[in-house]
């Protein structure tokens, strides 16, 4: 499916009213998993800037022991103080690579802006090398835009697997 096909599938969840904000995550990473070839684990962490980590919430993919990423390690951990799209062709390439599998060969991450504040990012993993381009990021802008109108108002904790 496109990018474009998908668009009004992740609006159509964060309007779901019969969801709660844990299962509309866990909707849109199913929907992206299922619908795009390269998104071979996807999911969405969230920031505790008072500790400094981010924190796995809803995902779909190989089960990970990546529950809580400091800020500065790894692709997510730099997304999370750096606030910049982050995509790495090959993830063997890079010195700050925290491998989740064997089998991951690149990785794209989009940070997720409530009012300015970056509370969070969404992760994707392929098994491909260089999957991933500026359609995929533009993609992924407009999914965590869509998110952010969710998440006001929401205990970040209510919505965590840690």
């Amino acid at each position: 499916m496109t990018f474009d096909a998908l668009k009004p599938h992740v609006s159509s969840i964060v309007k779901n009213e019969d969801l709660n904000v844990f299962e509309k995550l866990q909707s849109i990473c199913s929907l992206l998993h299922k619908n795009l070839d390269a998104y071979d684990w996807v999911g969405f962490y969230f920031a505790n800037y008072e500790a400094q980590t981010l924190h796995l919430s809803a995902y779909v993919g190989e089960p990970t022991d990546h529950l809580t990423i400091p800020f500065g390690k790894g692709i997510c951990g730099q997304v999370a103080e750096s606030n910049n799209n982050f995509v790495v062709p090959d993830v063997m390439a890079q010195d700050n690579y925290i491998a989740c599998s064997i089998t991951v060969k690149a990785e794209i991450v989009v940070p997720l802006f409530v009012e300015g504040k970056n509370i969070g990012q969404i992760d994707i993993d392929s098994k491909t090398i260089d999957p991933f381009n500026e359609d995929d990021e533009r993609f992924l802008e407009f999914v965590n835009s869509e998110v952010a109108t969710l998440m006001n108002g929401v205990d970040i904790n209510d919505i965590l697997l840690t």
